[in-house]
């Protein structure tokens, strides 16, 4: 039931969601189990496609919590609806997927000195942050420079897609890597 329940929203079908959402409450789960998985279906499966729905799914969990059964099923059906009605993505958890790889199976490379700290006794004197540049200083609070360690200079992890709101971070990212910007 709880697959079906998470399938359901994945799938954007709130009517089969609320079903299993049912059969997990009439069944006795607990509310903080059913609201974990709403959690990570928000993370997970809406991510940035609709940031709200995982603040939506904490605000249910925290109520649950708050108020126990049977008043707990109103919070956790607003999140469940809101979840399953919403644009998808799993840009993010893919791509922190691949960013763990890369960790666990590349040689990374150090970080590059700019983005070192340098607000200790002798930092400056082994180069820790010459030569960064401040995002503020920059027009929209952007500046292009070199974040990854060289090895990784070409990695994208995260690959925005155009559903929902992320459709504008994949517009800005593309923006962004065209070139440097000028102070």
């Amino acid at each position: 039931v709880t697959s079906a329940f998470i399938k359901s929203m994945r799938g954007s079908d709130p009517d089969a969601a609320l079903h299993y959402l049912a059969r997990m409450i009439e069944g006795g789960e607990d509310p903080r189990f059913i609201a974990r998985r709403i959690i990570i279906c928000a993370a997970e499966d809406v991510g940035n496609a609709d940031p709200t729905a995982l603040m939506l799914a904490v605000a249910a969990m925290q109520a649950a919590e708050m108020i126990g059964w049977p008043e707990a099923r109103i919070p956790i059906a607003q999140a469940v609806t809101y979840i399953a009605a919403a644009s998808k993505s799993n840009a993010a958890y893919l791509a922190i997927d691949r960013a763990m790889a890369d960790g666990r199976d590349r040689e990374c490379g150090p970080v590059p000195l700019h983005l070192r700290d340098s607000h200790y006794r002798g930092a400056q004197m082994l180069g820790h942050g010459k030569g960064y540049k401040y995002p503020h200083d920059y027009p929209e609070g952007f500046v292009n420079q070199q974040y990854l360690p060289e090895q990784l200079a070409d990695s994208r992890y995260y690959q925005p897609t155009e559903h929902g709101a992320e459709q504008r971070l994949a517009v800005l990212m593309k923006q962004r890597r065209q070139g440097p910007q000028k102070k």
